[in-house]
């Protein structure tokens, strides 16, 4: 029997049975034990990404023969961005017996600005919590410091707040054990004749391998949480890399585990203790269940999970529908109920409705594979749709797509009717070619989109262009030294931040692992 919850204004309906699936999913985590390999400094150069440069003084073995009296500081470089446990921290006094407790702060960074800028200058308007730092005394020395939390990482600030004047401290040994789902081995090397393109894949791989833990994770900094629009697109890289399909499969048990009493899918899910459904609703995510389920059959030819869990993705299509004017357009509104993109100025209508478009195409797959009766219903609405599209979206004039009563013409709308397929293969690649010149002010503001974008024309049979665009996007992210790719990323405005300041952004983020998805199915 299903029981009842209720998070904010939401019902929550769980279906035990398909937790329990979820559970019985759950991989083994993979650790390995990591060493710091440069001790180095933070130094201010207007020419590196938020005004900050790593520059290594010595290697991290020079540690163990310095002593760190109050006041004193140093960084670590571990080399590369890592996600785990630093649960070895080896500290020992030197000089007198310590008179009075090691005062330690300890500050942890995927990016040079959070060794540079002070935590407390953040004003952003996501917790200050989401900030890795900690704060310890030491009673006992010489001692073992092991740090219980997780963190997502390359540089690890040590400050001595407070000792006493008759000792100081040295730190002899530091390891950090990370954790991942992913394992390495299951990965084919590409051997691409391109160096960069060798290079964006080997980082779009350690991206989703970090992001890879007992979930499909969105951010191991922050969020992470399972939101079903990263999860897509995660388990897309996924099929081309690590070939985990258990996880993908765990995953759309989590989500189908806690519908609310409509039936809606939450965005994402928190499951460190019980699973919890969030009280946000996005439309496009939800819709995406239907895809992601669709594209997980596909890889998998899992035939039993299909069937089961259709019903559900069924729900997700004829909510939405509930959506649509008596034009069949998707009802135009001013509120966040629909995601596609960060931009505040983006106007959702229509690339809602494109991927409304978009899903419907792969439930009538299902349909068909499953013999369900809502075949013909949902031809039906794919013709409405795709209609009213045409008839109300299309401006002739402007031979672009416009969204709300503005009309606004947004990137995210000629890319996501482009995906829908309501023009035909010749006039989609005219479609792209002409968003690429003219280059509308309401553009893209994250790899979410981007990706979007660069599938797209490679569908139009714009390889050379996606291509270029990748390049130009990723490419540029790792010479702005990037071990993994970022949740955000502008390259006219390399300190964008939706959040208010740049620290608290996530620089391993789930949505931005897709190029090695795009360069391996692609073969680009």
């Amino acid at each position: 029997m299903a029981n009842i919850q209720v998070v904010k204004d939401h019902t929550i309906i769980r279906n035990e049975a398909f937790i329990a699936k979820a559970e019985q999913l759950k991989p083994e985590l993979i650790c390995t034990e990591v060493h710091p390999v440069h001790l180095i400094d933070v130094v201010s150069d207007d020419s590196a990404v938020h005004g900050w440069r790593a520059n290594v003084l010595e290697p991290a073995d020079a540690l163990a023969d310095k002593s760190f009296g109050k006041g004193d500081s140093f960084i670590l470089d571990f080399g590369t961005h890592l996600v785990g446990y630093l649960d070895h921290i080896h500290i020992k006094p030197v000089g007198s017996p310590p008179d009075a407790p090691l005062h330690l702060k300890i500050t942890f960074g995927e990016m040079p600005i959070e060794m540079a800028e002070p935590f407390s200058s953040y004003e952003g308007w996501i917790s200050s919590s989401w900030l890795q730092e900690e704060v310890f005394h030491i009673d006992v020395l010489p001692g073992v410091l092991s740090l219980p939390r997780r963190y997502s990482f390359r540089y690890v600030k040590f400050e001595v707040l407070a000792a006493s004047q008759k000792y100081s401290v040295s730190f002899d040994e530091i390891v950090c054990r990370t954790v991942t789902s992913a394992d390495v081995s299951k990965v084919t090397p590409l051997e691409h004749t391109d160096e960069l393109i060798n290079k964006i894949d080997e980082v779009s791989i350690k991206t989703l391998q970090d992001c890879m833990q007992l979930v499909f994770e969105d951010g191991p900094k922050r969020d992470r949480r399972l939101w079903l629009g990263d999860l897509r697109l995660q388990a897309l890289a996924n099929y081309e890399t690590f070939k985990n399909y258990d996880l993908v499969k765990r995953n759309l048990y989590l989500f189908a585990g806690v519908p609310n009493d409509k039936g809606q899918i939450t965005a994402n899910v928190f499951t460190f203790a019980d699973l919890i459904a969030d009280d946000t609703y996005l439309l496009d995510y939800s819709i995406f269940f239907v895809t992601t389920l669709y594209d997980y059959y596909l890889e998998s030819q899992d035939l039993d999970t299909l069937t089961e869990l259709w019903p559900l993705a069924l729900k997700q299509i004829e909510i939405a529908l509930e959506h649509l004017d008596e034009r069949h357009l998707i009802r135009d509104s001013n509120s966040w109920y629909s995601f596609i993109d960060w931009n505040q100025d983006l106007n959702k209508q229509a690339p809602t409705q494109g991927v409304l478009i978009y899903a419907i195409r792969r439930a009538i797959h299902i349909a068909e594979i499953v013999s369900c009766d809502s075949l013909g219903m949902l031809k039906h609405q794919l013709d409405l749709t795709v209609e009213a599209a045409k008839e109300h979206l299309w401006d002739e004039v402007a031979s672009f797509f416009v969204s709300g009563a503005d009309r606004q013409v947004s990137w995210a709308s000629q890319i996501w009717m482009v995906h829908a397929e309501v023009w035909d293969h010749r006039k989609n690649k005219e479609l792209l070619n002409r968003l690429l010149e003219v280059k509308p002010v309401v553009g893209v503001t994250t790899p979410y989109l981007y990706h979007h974008l660069v599938e797209a024309l490679i569908v139009v049979g714009e390889t050379s262009q996606a291509i270029a665009q990748m390049k130009a996007y990723w490419g540029e992210m790792i010479k702005d030294g990037a071990d993994t790719f970022w949740e955000l990323y502008d390259p006219s405005n390399k300190s964008f931040s939706p959040y208010g300041n740049p620290m608290i952004n996530s620089y391993c983020h789930a949505w931005s692992c897709t190029p090695t998805y795009l360069i391996r199915k692609y073969n680009l």
